[in-house]
């Protein structure tokens, strides 16, 4: 199989990888390629709930200088985990539920950073949704000092797929705001209860703010509009972490 610091390339090494059940966090396409294996690699990655992206043969070159015919894959470095066993994991050890849901967060670095605060705070599982996160490999290990095999990961197709579960459950949706009344530290941690992280520079999504059940903020001494993400992340798990004396 044609393999290179986790990554896969050729259509046919691909396809076989797929029917193998080989991990593959995610699969790109250039956008004007089709054929018989193309459409069976869309079919069983589907089948796998793999997601694929349709991109311009210049994303694929800037991956790989082989001759990947239109295909590269990530070859996975987790297993994916349906948040309903987690959640159900988390209550039948008689914990109390803490998530961390990444809204739009692509940055590996970031993201490498947010998994090792998860780790050391106690987060139960990292959630984010398909299309809208970096992909989990040799990259962001590093960034995250190599937490990331201590933390348990659900990527669901959308972020409404996870509010609806968490919701389901019990489990409080927090989002921050710049302008929220209420400070981090005056949040009731005790219940079961979700983080929302956004990206750089964006924020939260409307569909997080939509399904947010309170809203905070970071307090901050310097006139600047926020923290980096991966910082806000330590800071709110710790917070967590303090209030629940779990460590």
């Amino acid at each position: 199989m044609s393999f290179k610091k986790n990554l896969l390339y050729g259509r046919q090494p691909i396809l076989e990888a797929i029917k193998d059940e080989k991990l593959l966090d995610r699969i790109y396409i250039y956008h004007k390629v089709n054929g018989e294996i193309i459409g069976d690699i869309l079919t069983e990655a589907k089948k796998r709930n793999i997601p694929i992206a349709r991109v311009p043969n210049e994303k694929l070159d800037s991956l790989t200088r082989k001759n990947h015919q239109g295909v590269v894959a990530y070859g996975g470095v987790v297993e994916y985990q349906p948040i309903q066993d987690v959640i159900s994991q988390v209550f039948d050890e008689g914990r109390t539920p803490f998530f961390i849901l990444l809204d739009g967060i692509t940055d590996v670095r970031n993201m490498g950073a947010i998994i090792r605060s998860a780790v050391c705070c106690g987060v139960d599982a990292v959630i984010f949704s398909e299309k809208n996160a970096a992909p989990i490999h040799e990259d962001m290990i590093k960034s995250s000092a190599g937490s990331i095999t201590k933390m348990n990961f659900c990527r669901e197709k959308s972020i409404n797929v996870a509010f609806d579960a968490l919701k389901l459950n019990g489990i409080k949706i927090y989002t921050s705001e710049l302008k929220a009344r209420k400070l981090l530290a005056e949040l009731d941690f005790t219940e079961p209860l979700c983080m929302v992280l956004g990206a750089e520079g964006k924020g939260i999504s409307s569909t997080s703010r939509n399904a947010s059940d309170e809203s905070y903020r970071i307090p901050m001494a310097g006139e600047f509009d926020s923290f980096n993400v991966s910082v806000a992340a330590g800071i709110i798990g710790y917070e967590v972490m303090n209030k629940r004396k779990l460590a």
